[in-house]
């Protein structure tokens, strides 16, 4: 197998080739000015499949209209930065008010469903799954449905293996739930089986056709609506509108909003962030 040996430039076929495929495949716009981001992040995967360039990966992808190598390339080009407790905000939002107050409307039925529409490498499912066994031991008792996806099915694995390095623990985690819900494995630790137990990992194209999801209380879309032209972003929010309880809650991050996309949610103010919930005539 040859040893890649790539160029640091791409002609502007292959740039262009290689934008459409990733548009067509997940919904990111890559604008020209992320040419260098398509350089970066595909080395590694030319080198991977043994190719000697980048331009070699997007002659072979182009004979070849679909395969495992496809969502490599499309996995790659995937933003997966992310920490526990990422920007606080919306998490003391969840604990102080949307969970109690779902916890009132919920009472009779006992049931709760919630969604993470971007899992990336699962720090923001588990933070939430913390949140719920810290603050809210009565769930225990209830059905509690817990759906997490990604587009990404490398990093889906790693959400259900739950294993962090040091670093990534020491990034937003506190010390006394690291010690509580993880376990040392080696140079890194291992989230414990009852908290990876509580979460569904399942693989979902956002820009794509969703499966059957049951109606959500609390929906996380947080740091993804940014990669997508505003179309997608409009098709996304219409299709969270027929997954969202009449009462539920979105959580878009702190640079998205629905303003001047989908006038069927309102933004509600809490605890220094804000969420959506959908108009009354939705």
């Amino acid at each position: 197998m040859a040893v890649a040996t790539t160029p640091n430039t791409l002609t502007s076929t292959d740039l262009d080739y290689l934008r459409d495929l990733i548009l067509a495949r997940s919904a990111i716009v890559l604008e020209p000015d992320k040419d260098y981001l398509i350089q970066a992040r595909l080395d590694p995967v030319a080198k991977e499949a043994g190719f000697s360039s980048i331009e070699d990966l997007a002659q072979y992808l182009r004979t070849t209209p679909s395969g495992d190598l496809h969502q490599k390339v499309v996995e790659a080009m995937t933003t997966n930065e992310t920490s526990f407790f990422r920007d606080i905000h919306p998490f003391e939002a969840l604990k102080d008010h949307v969970l109690p107050t779902l916890l009132k409307h919920r009472a009779e039925t006992r049931t709760l469903s919630m969604w993470c529409g971007a899992s990336s490498s699962g720090q923001e499912p588990y933070t939430i799954a913390m949140i719920l066994r810290e603050h809210f031991p009565e769930l225990l008792t209830w059905d509690v449905k817990f759906v997490a996806t990604d587009i990404s099915t490398q990093m889906l694995e790693k959400c259900r293996e739950g294993r962090y390095s040091q670093l990534e623990v020491n990034r937003g985690l506190p010390a006394q739930l690291l010690i509580k819900y993880f376990d040392k494995k080696g140079m890194g630790w291992q989230v414990k089986e009852k908290l990876r137990n509580m979460i569904e990992f399942r693989q979902l194209n956002l820009a794509g056709t969703w499966p059957s999801l049951p109606k959500m209380d609390i929906v996380f879309l947080r740091n993804v609506l940014i990669y997508f032209d505003v179309e997608m972003k409009k098709d996304i929010l219409r299709k969270i509108r027929e997954v969202l309880q009449p009462d539920g809650y979105l959580f878009l991050g702190g640079a998205e909003t629905t303003l001047n996309l989908d006038d069927h949610f309102q933004r509600v103010h809490l605890n220094g962030t804000s969420c959506y919930q959908l108009t009354s005539n939705s």
